[in-house]
This record gives structure tokens, sequence and C-alpha cells, in this order.
């Protein structure tokens, strides 16, 4: 049985990632079993800069923070190393880096994740990983609203020149 201390310690962490589990938009567990630390901390610096909470946390802790939000099913993957990313406000950031990065190291997996509180599945994490960035869909619609309003103008013009003649 583990002292009263280690005890309250364990329930502050739980506390603490049922806090965060519950305002983050996004979150992805991931295996990092053998990667270097000089790998870990060029994926922690881009994700800090990305604005995403990475940390290694305990299995069983996630499990019971997991439990707390409704997330019971995420527990069906915890097992060996693992880590959590989470976001609050950009669905794809997260995804992107922690895709990316396990394309390029074989020992690093996304195990699976979670996506406005219910629980999604590594594919679903990936798929999102493939949606451009912001400024590349802005302007998709930029050029794809400026290309209906010239369609508009040229059909005005020819009625225009239609009436005249």
């Amino acid at each position: 049985m583990p002292s009263e201390v280690i005890l309250n310690q364990k329930k502050e962490i739980v506390a603490g990632l049922t806090e965060q589990l519950k305002a983050a938009c996004i979150g992805v567990v991931v295996d990092y079993k053998g990667i270097t630390v000089e790998d870990d901390t060029k994926l922690r610096k881009e994700l800090r800069e990305a604005g995403v909470k990475y940390s290694v946390v305990k299995n069983t802790l996630l499990g019971r923070a997991a439990d707390e939000v409704g997330l019971g099913d995420i527990k069906s993957v915890l097992n060996g190393t693992s880590a959590i990313a989470m976001c609050d406000d950009d669905y794809v950031g997260a995804c992107r880096i922690l895709c990316k990065y396990a394309d390029e190291h074989e020992n690093f997996n996304v195990k699976i994740g979670f996506c406005d509180g219910e629980v999604v599945s590594a594919d679903y994490i990936n798929q999102l990983a493939k949606v451009p960035p912001k400024e590349t869909l802005l302007a998709m619609l930029a050029g794809g609203l400026n290309a209906t309003i010239a369609g508009l103008a040229r059909a005005l013009n020819a009625v225009a020149e239609k009436q005249e003649a």
C-alpha cells in the first residue's frame, strides 16, 4: 500500500490530467519507446512552438483521468511507454507533427487519440494530419471565391454587351 503522501501526489496528477483532457480539443497518445534524447528534445521543441502540451505519463494515471472525462476507451492501448500530446485550439497541428515524426522514426507510433471528447483511432489522427495548414485552406477558399466572382462578372458583362447590341 503506497504512503499517504504518494497517494495524494498521484491524485493531484490525475486531477491535473483530467483538467487538461477536459480543456483539450484534441489529444494524441503515442508510444515513444526507443527514440533518442536528442530526437525527443527536437520533438518537444516543435510541439511547444505549435502550442501543444506534451508529457510522458504513467498508464494507470492517464487511464484514471480518461475514465473521469468519459474517454475510457483510451485504456485499451495503455501499455508499454505512453506520452500524450494535447492542444486546446488547433485540431491538426499536433497530429501533423506527431504523424510526421512517426513516419521518420520506426520506434515512435501513434496509438490512439481523442477529438472533441470522443476517442478516435490512429487512422483518424493520420487523416487529420493530412489536412492542409489553415493558411493554405484560406488561400484555397479565397481562390475559389475569386473565381466565382470573376465568373459572375464575365457573365454580367456578356449580358450587358448582348443588350447593347
